[in-house]
């Protein structure tokens, strides 16, 4: 049976990598951007409460599944009920020429423009990942990784596969 978390900075290939782990295997994927945000410009994260109950709903509904994102505090709500976690950490300069590389997300923009129009203060963001604190920060990804139990692999470059 398998309960995969993935987890790590934008642009380390998260999304990537759970379609094709959810590809090979078949299964059910979830991407906590989809339930992390309000509609707001600028954005906003939706309540702690309303994104728990959205994860608790898919569980329910999931025997099996992959899910990923940089949430750190969503990320702790299904570690417990995970097998396997994977932890991508490329450097920086990786993840930021996969922003810059990356495909239109239809499922978190209207159109590639409003997605590229985005791009620059996403740029930002990922380079302060080694140095913040928040739950989206290096050492919170680190602490996910460190103190689960089971089976994990933490990636340092995109050079991987889902075997």
């Amino acid at each position: 049976m398998h309960r995969v978390v993935i987890f790590g900075n934008a642009g380390s290939g998260k999304s990537t990598l759970a379609k094709d782990f959810a590809g090979k295997f078949k299964l059910p994927h979830l991407d906590l951007d989809s339930l992390a945000w309000q509609e707001s410009d600028p954005p906003a994260r939706k309540s702690l409460k309303d994104s728990a109950s959205k994860i608790d709903q898919y569980l329910k509904e999931n025997q099996q599944w992959v899910i990923e994102g940089c949430y750190a505090d969503l990320l702790a709500l299904v570690m417990n009920k995970a097998n396997e976690i994977i932890f991508l950490n490329p450097d920086v300069a990786t993840c930021v020429n996969n922003c810059r590389n990356r495909p239109w997300e239809p499922h978190k923009y209207q159109s590639m423009e409003a997605q590229n129009s985005k791009l620059g203060m996403l740029i930002d963001w990922v380079k302060q990942y080694p140095v913040r604190t928040d739950e989206f920060s290096l050492v919170a990804h680190q602490k996910l990784f460190n103190d689960f139990a089971g089976k994990k692999i933490e990636y340092l470059s995109n050079d991987r596969d889902t075997s």
